[in-house]
């Protein structure tokens, strides 16, 4: 199966995002030795915290993170482990989004289901059981300019005085499923905690690059590029449409089927391409079936235009009982009619009537043709 190259290979991922400000766009990563800068950032859980929220600490760990990016989901886990294992020895842990959730494109959203805005950020913390202070930065991001991180997750490790001692990765092995060799924020933890050295006091990251704000022009260049890609609308056969169900492919197909003579549908309908915009890079497909013969090809087509509906599009003229024979015999008919539909034909989802996007992204990020992770 296609993957997206998203730091799939470390080294790879090294090489785009090496120490300097080209690579950092402008923000320079704050020097090993420096002050930690302070900050006044609202967390998940509607507090304000700032550096003095973790004076007690005797070690200060700040980790540049975000909900889109697959590499910061796949530590997720790692840093949670992280607080539970050192909570009870000095050491405070602390998750920044830096993301402007306006420079995020929805192609950049391919491995995740959520985005990075606040309120995105509130509903990842609740599922993941976060043990540890998420902060929201995307609106001004002056404190993640203050520190400089490269890309997310990216981590900064303060001593008592709150000098700088550690920035870089969390370990060495991207993937959720494989055990890390070197252990370089576990390591500097423990340095410090000896009162020693860390012996590498840098290392090079890996992950998503920052969407800082200067960034929400390349949003607007993407959505001016998709809206010029051509939109059709083909005429289906039972057999084909049968076809479709069978699933043939190697990729997970979204099937909408609708009317341009439904409300719900129409109003509904721009979900689908926001959908299809995420995920298309991805083992997925849209596929719309417009099932009400009554209305004129040309009428579907318009509407399609008008939403830049590029993915494939079908008009099926057929009678009712036909096509619920051929789409699903447990369907009772009612439009919008959505589904899932895995290579081979197996239904992971379906849903009569409007849908709940959220929960569709998720049941497509969570598929194991398409997962969060490279």
């Amino acid at each position: 199966m296609k993957k997206k190259l998203l730091c799939v290979i470390p080294v790879f991922c090294l090489l785009l995002t090496g120490y300097s400000k080209r690579f950092n766009d402008g923000h320079p990563i704050l020097a090993i030795g420096s002050p930690a800068p302070d900050f006044h950032l609202k967390g998940v859980d509607g507090k304000i915290y700032s550096l003095s929220s973790f004076k007690n600490a005797n070690i200060l760990v700040i980790v540049f993170t975000c909900n889109h990016c697959p590499t910061a989901q796949a530590y997720e886990d790692r840093i949670k482990q992280l607080v539970s294992d050192y909570k009870d020895k000095g050491v405070a842990v602390v998750a920044i989004n830096p993301n402007d959730p306006k420079s995020l494109r929805l192609d950049e959203l391919d491995f995740s289901d959520l985005g990075d805005s606040y309120d995105e950020m509130k509903i990842r913390a609740k599922e993941k059981n976060f043990n540890f202070p998420y902060l929201y930065d995307g609106d001004t991001e002056t404190a993640s300019k203050a520190y400089g991180p490269i890309a997310t997750p990216h981590v900064f490790i303060f001593d008592k005085e709150r000098k700088l001692r550690y920035v870089g990765r969390v370990d060495d092995t991207e993937s959720p499923f494989k055990t890390p060799k070197t252990q370089d924020t576990r390591n500097a933890i423990e340095a410090l905690l000896k009162n020693e050295e860390v012996p590498v006091k840098t290392t090079k990251v890996f992950g998503c690059s920052i969407k800082w704000s200067e960034k929400e022009k390349s949003v607007e260049e993407s959505l001016q590029k998709w809206e010029k890609e051509p939109v059709n609308l083909e005429s289906l056969s039972m057999g084909e449409l049968r076809t479709i169900m069978v699933n043939p492919s190697q990729k997970l197909y979204l099937i909408n089927i609708w009317s341009a003579e439904c409300t719900v549908c129409k109003k509904m309908f721009s979900n689908f391409i926001t959908i299809n915009r995420m995920y298309r890079d991805r083992d997925f497909e849209l596929i719309s079936i417009h099932a009400e013969p009554s209305v004129s090809k040309n009428e579907v087509l318009t509407f399609l235009q008008h939403e830049y509906a590029s993915n494939k599009n079908y008009f099926v003229d057929a009678d009712k009982r036909r096509l619920i024979q051929t789409v699903n015999p447990s369907w009772e008919g009612k439009l919008p009619y959505t589904l899932l539909v895995e290579p081979g034909g197996k239904i992971v989802y379906s849903k009569q009537g409007r849908i709940d996007p959220a929960e569709l992204k998720k049941t497509i990020v969570e598929d194991h043709l398409i997962g969060r992770y490279p």
